[in-house]
């Protein structure tokens, strides 16, 4: 694993041991980035069930100028760490090791706005898929912002959350790849 594009290109970055999470390979992070970018001007990004933060990181070097990593598995919290550090961000990122629905329920309280969400959740954990309606719902998305949800064949997301429509969807294996952005955004 390593970071593909921007500031951080070639980072080699650690992998989280065992199989208690499925890192984001760079070829289908390459894919994401090209779905949803491939750069940005600033922004804060939302990385939900981060792992080693591969799609967080990835953000941070092309572009997003903060990201929140949401990881509950103390292992790989312990590589998130580690692979913040050594890409050197920071002063660019605040990880906190808390289950997903606690921390969605906390950054409701405070005053942010996300332009990329990363939601990649245990795949037969479906009930997770919710927490982008939580987001949304609690106007916690930019109207420019983008949703961009990891999934099994087997799981079916909405076609949208709320003003959020899914654009666009690509497989990759047995894994699904599904970008939301705003309908309002669409026409402009």
């Amino acid at each position: 694993m390593r970071v593909v594009a921007g500031e951080r290109k070639g980072m080699p970055l650690k992998a989280i041991t065992g199989n208690t999470t499925r890192p984001t390979t760079d070829k289908v992070k390459e894919s994401i980035f090209n779905m949803i970018g491939p750069f940005f001007d600033g922004g804060l990004a939302l990385d939900l069930f981060a792992g080693s933060g591969g799609l967080g990181i990835e953000s941070l070097s092309r572009g997003i100028e903060q990201a929140v990593f949401i990881e509950k598995d103390a292992k790989a919290f312990q590589v998130l760490q580690e692979n913040i550090k050594k890409c050197r961000y920071e002063d660019h990122a605040e990880l906190f090791r808390i289950d997903a629905k606690r921390a969605v329920k906390a950054l409701l309280k405070r005053d942010l706005s996300f332009k990329l969400v990363f939601l990649d959740p245990p795949y037969h954990h479906k009930e997770y898929y919710d927490l982008v309606q939580v987001l949304v719902d609690n106007d916690k998305v930019q109207r420019d912002g983008i949703i961009l949800c990891e999934h099994a064949k087997e799981v079916e997301l909405p076609h949208s959350f709320g003003a959020y429509i899914l654009q666009r969807q690509e497989t990759y294996g047995g894994t699904i790849i599904s970008v939301y952005r705003c309908a309002e955004e669409e026409g402009e």
